[in-house]
Order: structure tokens, then C-alpha cells, then sequence
């Protein structure tokens, strides 16, 4: 699944879903934020852990990784 990193003019991060999935965490977002970079990824986990590494936050850890680590589902309509 295609995730988004939008920042907005005060810097603050925005982490999403590309596509439909994504469209409320976009309408949140102020005027002028910009699309940084997209990162594809296969569970939820995946995901963090490439955005942690991109930002350079360290090793992102979870406290659910039986529901974290599942893949995303294959039928889903986000965009790829």
C-alpha cells in the first residue's frame, strides 16, 4: 500500500494512506503543505518502520505486533 508524508508550513508531519484511504487525513491539512515523499509498504508496521528510518527517529517499536505486523489486505482500493 502507498502511504504519503505531507508537511505542512510549520513542518508538522502528516503520515497517510495514498488514494481514497488518505483523503480525510489530507482534507486536515493547512494550505501550502507539501507532499514530501511516498513509501510503499505491506502492513502497518512496515510502514512505520520505513517512515522512522526516513526521518531518522531511530527503530520504531509497537506495542500490538500481532495486529501491527498483518498485512494489509489485497483487495483494498488504495492506490498503488
Amino acid at each position: 500500500m502507498l502511504h504519503e508524508l505531507w508537511v505542512d508550513p510549520e513542518g508538522l508531519d502528516t503520515y497517510c494512506h495514498a488514494g481514497p484511504g488518505g483523503d480525510a487525513a489530507r482534507a486536515l491539512l493547512p494550505p501550502n503543505s507539501k507532499l514530501e515523499t511516498t513509501i510503499e509498504a505491506g502492513s502497518h508496521f512496515e510502514a512505520m518502520t520505513k517512515y522512522y528510518e526516513y526521518r531518522g527517529y531511530g527503530r520504531y517499536e509497537t506495542r500490538f505486533p500481532e495486529i501491527d505486523k498483518l498485512p494489509y489486505p489485497t483487495d483494498s482500493s488504495s492506490t498503488k
